[in-house]
């Protein structure tokens, strides 16, 4: 037991105190996500979703991400996906306007951004909320209140407020706990889903609706596809870089070979969980108000989650935001001049040719490890088209779900790995390729 790495997790204070916060702040967030708003029959919601034949595949899409908040009509509802979009629209913003992006640069600019995000996050809360509000009305006897005015006012004060309190308790998780607070409370809502997800199999399996051998062949290639995620995960091209060596003082600096560490999906998740969130804004909007409105209908539609142009858009975007996050996070430029400024240089390039080296280097890699993932992504949509699986245990099998799984539990092994490292413990594997440990 003295070498047993869980252990030795709680043996470091810190580590213990942070597992434990992040944990109790999972648990407040669970039972937000139960917690009904004003103004909401529980059981007339339940009779509702049970009386569909076939379910609805937004509400089953969004409920995924949430943890059940969005058929539950909780104040946890719309989870982070508000501020999320809004993220997006401010990146882009910075790109876009040169103002911004040097108000951006000056000191304090990043809180300035910051708070300007959080500002617009209300405001698609709002808009999110309002249209909630529409849908839950569209539902006999889900709305108690005799006020139609004052059930939406209530329900977007209370929603907006609940998406808002989501976003504390993930920066706090974040400040305070193991890190990536936003992607744990998405990852705490897709792991909530799960025994659900597992019993609709199982009684689909004893009811004769789904071949046994047909969940073997899938559980096999769910197997397959999380050791491929893995693999693409940490997979990386190293770029080599030399120092020449240079005398300061009575010292002597340089002279040493190095490599800049690229990996094949430089940002992780980032692009999925965008491309998800910015398809469920006009997704969202358009359910909600589609039965009153005949084009939000047909918009409904036509961008269903199960639907093929839904899928094509979301590898779409996927690749573009692959490219955009890359760009921000990893700029070509402010490498390659560092790399001139340290004395530095890549064997085989000239030293004016290193940003566009870089810039090609990025490129190629970033391509296949974008496609890598828009290809899971729609792997739902092509298991249920073959096997006929539920949607739920359909997006188990791959798609946004699992690439969001496998990318935070890696990254949270390697905060615990440097954590440990740093208390001079061995990690949490003996074996394999967890960053920390090959830093």
């Amino acid at each position: 037991m003295a070498n047993n790495p869980i252990v030795n997790m709680f043996k470091v204070k810190e580590l213990r105190e942070r597992v434990f916060f992040t944990l109790v702040v999972l648990a407040v967030f669970r039972l937000g996500s139960v917690l009904t708003i004003p103004g909401i029959n529980p059981q007339a919601l339940t009779a509702y979703f049970d009386s569909l034949t076939r379910g609805n595949a937004f509400v089953d899409y969004m409920d995924f991400f949430a943890g059940g908040a969005f058929s539950n009509f909780s104040v946890f509802m719309l989870g982070v996906m508000p501020y999320i979009s809004t993220q997006i629209i401010m990146q882009l913003a910075l790109i876009i306007f040169p103002s911004l992006k040097r108000i951006a640069r000056e000191d304090g600019g990043q809180k300035k951004v910051q708070a300007w995000t959080r500002v617009g996050t209300v405001v698609v809360c709002l808009i999110q909320s309002l249209a909630v509000t529409v849908y839950a009305t569209s539902i006999p006897g889900a709305v108690v209140l005799s006020s139609s005015l004052a059930f939406k006012f209530i329900a977007m004060i209370s929603v907006t407020t609940g998406t808002m309190i989501t976003i504390w308790l993930g920066e706090q998780i974040t400040a305070r706990g193991i890190g990536n607070g936003i992607s744990m409370l998405i990852f705490a809502g897709i792991v909530a889903r799960l025994p659900s997800a597992v019993w609709e199999l199982g009684s689909a399996v004893v009811d004769g609706t789904i071949n046994p051998v047909f969940v073997i062949v899938v559980f096999t290639m769910f197997i397959g596809i999380i050791i491929l995620v893995v693999f693409e995960q940490q997979g990386q091209r190293k770029i080599p870089v030399h120092y020449a060596k240079r005398v300061v003082g009575r010292k002597m600096y340089g002279g040493q070979s190095t490599y800049i560490p690229f990996k094949i999906n430089p940002s992780g998740v980032i692009p999925v969980i965008f491309a998800s969130s910015f398809l469920q804004f006009p997704l969202q909007i358009a359910t909600s108000l589609g039965p009153d409105v005949r084009w939000l209908n047909r918009l409904a539609a036509f961008l269903s989650p199960t639907g093929w142009w839904y899928n094509i858009f979301l590898v779409l975007l996927i690749v573009f935001f692959a490219y955009f996050y890359t760009q921000v996070q990893f700029n070509p430029a402010e490498i390659a001049k560092n790399i001139r400024e340290n004395g530095g240089s890549i064997p085989g390039i000239r030293t004016d040719k290193t940003e566009e080296y870089l810039q090609k280097v990025l490129n190629r890699i970033v391509l296949p490890g974008s496609l890598y993932l828009a290809v899971i992504a729609v792997l739902p949509t092509i298991i249920q088209g073959l096997f006929g699986l539920p949607q739920s245990i359909a997006m188990l099998m791959g798609g946004t779900s699992l690439l969001i799984i496998v990318g935070v539990d890696l990254d949270t092994m390697s905060q615990i790995e440097a954590l440990l490292k740093m208390h001079h413990h061995d990690g949490l594997v003996k074996k394999g390729k967890i960053r920390s440990r090959n830093l």
